[in-house]
């Protein structure tokens, strides 16, 4: 997809190692694979935003990674949005796959280069507390809970962000 091709069900199942079974028991087809594809795409690269010359402060690095990935959520958001609601959905299948995780290696990211200003139960708290603060459920509660513009939502995240780090330094 990188490359403006959509490749078949078959391609993929293929260049992931799997079967397309195995591929299938993910995604009930082509056009559901796509999409979360589609979304994959989309999300920005560590090497991307953490390469030469990025800040060596974990605030500014954190409130990179913010602008990026709420750039990304904006320009799809309503993908995001049924993302998330298909998540919250119920289900009784015990095997079935969970959501991708994105976020996680993408803090880790941020934070690997600068672990070492934090005593380690406080990095492990500050990248979970980061977690919710990063994602479509921050632009949901922005938006819809609280009202407010992408811009106020900006300086907020971005206050959040310096404070947590102020808290993670002291504990």
């Amino acid at each position: 997809m990188r490359d403006g091709r959509t490749p078949t069900f078959e391609e993929i199942a293929e260049a992931a190692s799997v079967s397309r079974a195995t591929a299938y028991r993910y995604f009930p087809g082509l056009e559901a694979l796509l999409f979360e594809a589609g979304l994959h795409v989309a999300v920005p690269r560590a090497e991307d935003l953490f390469g030469p010359g990025a800040p060596t402060d974990p605030a500014e690095r954190l409130e990179r990674l913010d602008d990026a990935l709420f750039t990304m959520l904006e320009a799809n958001e309503p993908a995001m949005r049924a993302l998330l609601a298909g998540s919250l959905q119920p289900t009784t299948d015990a095997d079935a796959p969970v959501r991708q995780n994105r976020r996680s290696p993408l803090i880790d990211a941020a934070l690997d280069p600068v672990r070492d200003q934090f005593q380690p139960d406080a990095l492990r708290h500050l990248k979970a507390a980061l977690v919710p603060l990063l994602g479509v459920e921050a632009l949901v509660a922005f938006k819809d809970v609280l009202g407010v513009d992408k811009d106020q939502a900006r300086a907020v995240r971005h206050w959040m962000i310096r404070a947590l780090v102020a808290a993670a330094r002291k504990a």
